[in-house]
């Protein structure tokens, strides 16, 4: 069996907690009386997708596509943005295979919804449900994530050489 080139991508993100805003991870809004600070909706968990898919593709990490300077994306959905790097990399001749992302933090207690934050990257990077795992990880109280100061993810995509198209 002949394999299409392949490469692979692993993109981190991580912003503070503060109040007056949503938790939103993996398109998820969390029940929880903090939210991530950043220029979007600060969801680190579609960020880290975004940067590791970008990365198998070879191409300039989110900041560069979506720059925080750029008032057309304050606010906007880091999901729709997933949406947008699949077009890009769709078009550069690559297409993610399959994505892992960890979020870290000790709270709030995430497990019962990293099977829709799953879902949610799958559809809007156009991939199979069974390609995308997201998993939460307590740090036992240690650094930034378990001191709740912030949240973390980490995340890594592997990426196939597609035919370009026209």
């Amino acid at each position: 069996m002949t394999l299409p080139p392949l490469r692979v991508g692993q993109g981190l993100d991580a912003h503070p907690l503060v109040a007056g805003r949503a938790l939103v991870l993996g398109g998820v809004t969390v029940p929880f009386e903090l939210g991530l600070d950043g220029h979007s909706d600060a969801d680190v968990v579609a960020h880290a997708a975004c940067d590791a898919v970008l990365g198998a593709a070879g191409l300039p990490d989110l900041g560069h596509h979506f720059p925080s300077a750029d008032p057309r994306w304050e606010g906007a959905s880091s999901i729709d943005l997933c949406a947008r790097v699949a077009e890009l990399v769709a078009a550069s001749g690559w297409a993610p295979v399959n994505l892992d992302v960890v979020v870290v933090c000790d709270r709030p207690r995430l497990g019962g919804l990293t099977a829709t934050m799953a879902a949610n990257l799958a559809a809007a990077l156009g991939l199979e449900p069974s390609r995308v795992r997201v998993t939460a990880k307590a740090t036992d109280g240690l650094g930034f994530a378990g001191r709740g100061q912030g949240i973390a993810a980490s995340a890594v995509c592997l990426a196939a050489e597609q035919p370009v198209r026209g």
